[in-house]
């Protein structure tokens, strides 16, 4: 990402904040946010990048709001062939002048309404990245391997699903709070997770999910710098995308951690991440997303990778599990006793799974049943997990990897 496109997405959720909470309609205020960071995209690049650009996007995207809200009150004129119908000018909540609009940061308010309990995860994301991420439809249909008209209709879903709840533009009351916050982080948590591993595609991962992700992330934590989950959230991305160099060969091809060229992780990250995770454990109540930092600093500290202190790492899984029921934690669980203790030990750990409909079709399943039954010496059972897991998932990077190691075990 460049710094021109950084700064029309740092001044998105800005800009769209101060639009709805001067006239409300959050539908109409984002399509013409969108167009006004459209308009900056293609005039500042030969007309230089104004003095005040939040100023400037607040101004554009002002009057295209007010043209909507004119069409708007068309629309309603013809379809309801009503005698007088309100202005546009009072559709408008009172509120201070344009010029004024930019004076407070909104963005977790926005990350609030954004996350709304009524909408379904995908909607959350789509309008997340949209919203607050300031990426365009086809951008983030382009991420998520779907046509631009399917994303932009999750979009507009996403929409009318915050005007039927009845959402205003406000801090959810203090006792909803913490709730929210915990979709919030989930949110950003998929949008990296989708990134980091793409859920189907030819590529493996896409560097401007993630990036996004970290980079939203950050904005939260300027909110909240004493919220011990924030710190976890971004610490466990930083040490996890660290590794996003040295996970891939030059053809594209998936290389496990195992075998990964450690110098090509990115130290910076490494260094950042382990001092936030330490000082979140240190000073703010124990959460999940700092457990999985810690067990991912585990992984990164260690020079090599017989060097990794398993026994800890599963210690950290036992009190993952206490806080959380999540199957891919059990799937992980099952990977570090197995390495810790012995094969056998990590498919006992993997025997619940195999009732829990959440994962019984899932390729991480018989991927890690496979690696297990490997490590134990049951190449025939192993080849037929792997031969399973690369039939179930839909990413092109691990099929080939997972029929590479069913191949040589034929």
């Amino acid at each position: 990402m460049n710094d021109f496109d950084l700064l029309l997405r740092e001044q998105a959720p800005q800009v769209l904040s101060a639009l709805v909470r001067h006239y409300g309609h959050f539908d109409l205020a984002e399509e013409a946010v969108q167009e006004a960071l459209l308009a900056a995209a293609q005039q500042w690049p030969a007309e230089g990048v104004p003095d005040n650009p939040r100023g400037w996007l607040i101004r554009v995207g002002s009057r295209r709001l007010m043209d909507l809200l004119r069409s708007e009150t068309a629309r309603r004129r013809r379809e309801e062939n009503a005698a007088q119908l309100a202005t546009p000018e009072e559709f408008v909540a009172a509120g201070p002048e344009i010029d004024d609009l930019g004076g407070q940061d909104d963005t977790l308010t926005l990350l609030f309404l954004c996350c709304h309990p009524a909408l379904s995860p995908s909607s959350q994301i789509a309008l997340t990245l949209r919203a607050v991420g300031g990426l365009t439809t086809a951008q983030i249909a382009a991420a998520f391997l779907v046509p631009e008209t399917t994303m932009a209709q999750r979009i507009s879903r996403a929409k009318r699903g915050i005007k039927q709840a009845g959402s205003t533009f406000e801090l959810p009351p203090e006792a909803e709070r913490s709730e929210r916050m915990i979709a919030v982080l989930h949110v950003l948590y998929l949008i990296f997770n989708e990134g980091y591993t793409a859920s189907s595609g030819t590529a493996l991962h896409s560097a401007e999910l993630t990036s996004e992700a970290i980079r939203l992330v950050r904005g939260v934590r300027r909110l909240v710098p004493d919220d011990g989950e924030v710190a976890g959230l971004l610490a466990l991305m930083l040490l996890t995308d660290a590794r996003r160099a040295a996970r891939t060969t030059a053809e594209g091809g998936l290389v496990p951690l195992g075998e990964q060229d450690r110098s090509k992780w990115n130290q910076d990250a490494i260094v950042e991440g382990e001092a936030l995770v330490s000082d979140a454990l240190s000073h703010t109540r124990l959460g999940p997303y700092q457990v999985q930092a810690a067990i991912a600093a585990v992984h990164d500290t260690a020079e090599r990778a017989e060097d990794t202190d398993w026994r800890q790492i599963v210690a950290l899984y036992d009190v993952l599990e206490q806080l959380v029921d999540n199957p891919m934690v059990k799937l992980n669980h099952a990977v570090a006793v197995g390495m810790a203790v012995g094969p056998t030990e990590g498919l006992a750990v993997l025997e619940p799974l195999e009732s829990d409909g959440r994962v019984t079709e899932h390729h991480r399943l018989e991927a890690v049943r496979a690696h297990l039954l490997e490590m134990a010496g049951d190449t025939a059972a192993a080849r037929e997990s792997y031969l399973l897991a690369a039939r179930r998932t839909t990413s092109v990077p691990e099929r080939d990897y997972l029929q590479s190691k069913a191949d040589r075990l034929t």
